[in-house]
Parts: structure tokens; sequence; C-alpha cells
């Protein structure tokens, strides 16, 4: 087929079909993600009361402080543990039953833990909750990467960003709600834990009434289903308008340049030598994202606001407040993604994170002998999670999708999910020993994660904002010493002016 050149394509506009399926596939699946991390925290000596109580009533005895702390510990690592199983399953599912198939399939690991949860406490079992945040973390693991991926494939390029980024606001908002949940007046407490853990189904319950009115992603479709029929109708109820000629002939183009190719597993995606530094590049994001420390300030936090002199029944406001921000800067994020790029971003983000971690070192160092410097640590904490926020939290889920193709996304979000999640449990089972041989200095290791991820980012990562995922492919294509054939010459991405290269036909290389 020939694709008609030389005329700038119209601005997208967000359209109501597009906009509600981002707001409940991110709120029925990424909200929960968030819900759970944090779910677990407020109401964690009443649950760890109620483990000592089950086992008293078994035995006979107390629990030995030592098994009391393993079971706690397994409740709080099994569920970056399931996200790991979960991000396995990733490329089987989406390929199998389609983006929108597995969000809906995915509800499964939400509403059985939900309930499992929510009846623990009659049952007298704490083994059932271990279970359930395992099974709840598989849900996690997989919503984490097909969220992105779904929304990134029914986005058009000049909102692919902003829409990218809609999943980690709604983390941020999970997070938000179970922080103001598990405040003591309301669910935190000896009565109100088995209820907020067992509300993570109610997500779940929405996302299975509405998400089916909704349209699977047209790449799916087309490219993976070859149904052009269904893709088309996709297409026309997610722009608004009839004519999606334009975008359809870019998805068989971007179909026909990777058919030799076929639908790559992640074996093929670690030898394929055109993918080399988008898949160095998504592994540095991700493994930078979970270890530039933002689980550790979190972990620090309470103490840092003790120091500071706020009473301990107000650090669980003060820790409501902290959620607020981050879900604020994550808002701020959508609104300039599209117009200061990824890239920007995720470097002032992580040197944002890498100057916080400096300072907090020093003042967690001198937080005894000065009397003011207990608010610089609190301030040192609000600006890194304001930095977080901005870039490292939000932009790696955007650049995965955008740096590979239909055949290879799945497959990259495998690998990115499983790289995250494993960071992500790294860091909870690694950072209580460096805090205590460390103390304050662990944030040093940290500060210097951070600064080896900016470098990274400044001297390989390009600028994907309003590119094509083929034209992205091109811009790596040097750096892999490749070159992507279309026909019989190299791929001409769009001029300076908006303008596309020259008209050229499509073949399979």
């Amino acid at each position: 087929s020939i694709i008609q050149r030389g005329c700038k394509a119209p601005e997208q506009q967000l359209t109501v079909v597009l906009m509600l399926a981002t707001l409940i596939s991110a709120f029925g699946s990424s909200f929960q993600y968030g819900y759970n991390v944090a779910v677990i925290n407020s109401p964690s000596q009443f649950i760890q009361q109620f483990y000592n109580t089950t086992y008293v009533e078994r035995y006979g005895g107390p629990m030995e402080d030592s098994f009391l702390t393993l079971l706690w510990s397994l409740s709080v690592s099994m569920f970056p543990l399931g996200g790991l199983f979960g991000s396995l399953m990733v490329a089987p599912l989406v390929n199998k039953l389609g983006r929108k198939g597995t969000l809906l399939f995915n509800n499964i690991f939400s509403v059985v833990p939900a309930v499992m949860m929510g009846v623990s406490e009659i049952a007298e079992s704490y083994e059932i909750i271990i279970v359930a945040r395992i099974i709840v973390g598989i849900c996690a693991g997989l919503s984490s990467n097909v969220v992105p991926m779904y929304l990134g494939e029914l986005s058009p390029k000049n909102l692919r960003g902003a829409i990218g980024v809609v999943p980690q606001l709604f983390i941020t908002i999970g997070i938000l709600s179970a922080q103001v949940l598990g405040i003591s007046s309301i669910l935190g407490n000896n009565t109100g834990w088995p209820l907020m853990l067992g509300l993570t189904g109610i997500p779940a319950l929405v996302e299975l009434l509405l998400l089916p009115f909704f349209p699977e992603s047209p790449r799916y479709m087309l490219i993976q289903r070859g149904d052009d029929k269904t893709a088309r109708r996709a297409l026309q109820r997610l722009r608004g308008w009839e004519d999606v000629d334009r975008e359809m002939d870019e998805m068989r183009l971007e179909h026909q340049s990777e058919q030799a190719e076929g639908r790559l597993s992640v074996l093929n995606l670690l030898s394929l030598r055109s993918l080399r530094w988008q898949l160095i590049s998504i592994v540095a994001m991700n493994m930078g994202q979970q270890l530039s420390g933002i689980n550790a300030i979190y972990y620090y936090a309470d103490s840092i606001y003790s120091s500071a002199g706020v009473p301990e029944s107000d650090i669980q406001y003060v820790t409501v407040g902290t959620g607020a921000v981050n879900v604020f800067m994550t808002i701020t994020a959508v609104f300039i993604v599209e117009a200061a790029g990824r890239r920007l971003l995720l470097l002032i983000g992580f040197g944002i994170c890498c100057v916080s971690c400096a300072l907090l070192t020093v003042a967690l160092t001198f937080q005894e002998s000065t009397e003011w410097m207990p608010y610089v640590s609190i301030a040192c904490v609000i600006v890194y999670v304001v930095g977080h926020a901005v870039g490292p939290s939000t932009i790696p889920y955007v650049v995965t999708t955008e740096m590979f193709r239909q055949s290879s996304r799945p497959a990259a979000f495998m690998v990115a999910g499983s790289i995250h999640w494993l960071s992500n449990f790294t860091v909870g089972l690694v950072f209580p020993f460096m805090e205590s041989g460390l103390g304050s200095n662990s944030f040093i290791i940290f500060c210097f994660i951070c600064l080896a991820t900016l470098f990274y980012i400044w001297l390989i990562v390009p600028e994907t904002k309003n590119k094509t995922f083929l034209e992205i492919s091109q811009m790596f294509a040097d750096r892999n010493q490749v070159e992507i054939q279309v026909g019989n010459a190299p791929l001409k991405p769009e001029t300076g002016d908006g303008r596309e290269g020259d008209a050229f036909k499509v073949t399979a290389f």
C-alpha cells in the first residue's frame, strides 16, 4: 500500500470514549496496585495482634517475636513477589486474550483475595492473608504492565504521554486512599482492618461491569488478529470521526516492517540486535525507579516526622499530606509531559531525587546536634516525593510502550515488569539490613543510583514525544547499528515542521 505524504496530520482530540476507557481501566486496575501497596501499613499493629491472638487460640501460648516478625515480613513481601509472578504472565496473556481481555481476566486476582482478606478474621486464619497477598500481587503485576500497554495503543501519538501517565496517577490515588482509610478514626483500627483489606475488590467489580463496553486495542486487532473491520470500528469510536485511513495505514506500515520478526518471545527479544538499546534502557529505567530509594524514604518518613516534633497521633495525617503531594505532582505530570517531553522529566526527576538523598544524609547525620535540622529532613522527604512523582514514578511506563513495536511490546513489558518487581522485592529485603548497618548513610547509595540513572538517560535515551512507534524504532536504529527497511529504502521520519518524508511503498523486509 502507498501512504500519502506531504500534509500534516490533524491534532487528535481527547474523545469521551477514550477518556472513559482510560479512567475505567486505570481505576479498575492501577488504583488497586497503589491501594494494596499502602493498605497494610496503617493497621499493621492490629493485624499483628490478630496473628498473635489466633496463634494463642490454636496452640495455647503466645507467639515468639521472631516468628511474628517472620509472618509479618511474609505478609509484606509476598505482594511484590506476586507482582513478579504477574509480570511473567503478561506476554502470554496479552497475546492470547488481548489487552482489554487480560484486564478483565485479571480481576479474578483481585476479587478472590479481597474476599479472602475480608473474611480472614472470621476464619481465624493468618495464612489466608499471606496467600491473598500473593494473589493480589499477581493482579498488581499484571495491571502495572497491561494498563500502560492498553492505553498506549488506544492513544493518538500527541496524547500518548499524558494518557500514559494516568495509570501512575491512579496508583498514587490508590496509595492516598489507603492512607486516608487507614486513619485510626476511620478503618485503621482493631475492628475496621478486615473491611479495609477487602475493599480492594470494589474497583475490580466496577471494571468488570463497565470495561466490556469499550474497544479492544485497534493495534492488537489489526496487527495480531488481522481483523481489519474491528480495528477500524474501534479507531472510529476512539477518535470520534469516520476517516481513520491515515492511522490504519500507519499500523499496516508498522506490521509489514516487522513481519520478518514474527511475535517475539523474551529469548528472541534478548538476542535481537535491533532492540538491544531499547531493552537496556527499560532495564536501566525500571531498576533506577525502584532502587532510587522511594520505598526507603517512606520507611524512614515516620521517624523523621517524629524527630521533628510531630506528635505520634498526628503522624498519620502528615503521611496523608505526603500522599496528597504525590497525587498533585502526578496530576501536574499529566499536563506537562507532552510539552516538556519524557526525557526532560526523567532527568529533572532523577536529579531532584539525587540531591534530596544527599541532603537527607547530611540532615539525618546532624539531626541530634542541630535544633532546626529535623525540619530540613522533612523538606528533603517532600522534595524527594515531588521529584519522584514528576519523572521516575511516571515516565518509564510511557517510554516502555513507545520504544517497542507491536511484535516485541508484550515481551518488553514482561522484562520491564519483572525488573520492576524484582527490584522492589530486593529493596524490601535488603534495606532493613542496610539501615541497621549504615543508618542514615544508606541514602548515599540511593543518591549514586539516581546519579547513574540520570547519566544513562542523558547519554542514551532519546526524546519520544509526538513520534509514531515506527519513527521511535528508527531513532534507535543507528545506535543498534541496524537499518529499518521499508520497501527499498530506510524509513524516513517526519521533518522538523511536522511534515513527513516522501511517499514510499510498504513491503516486508
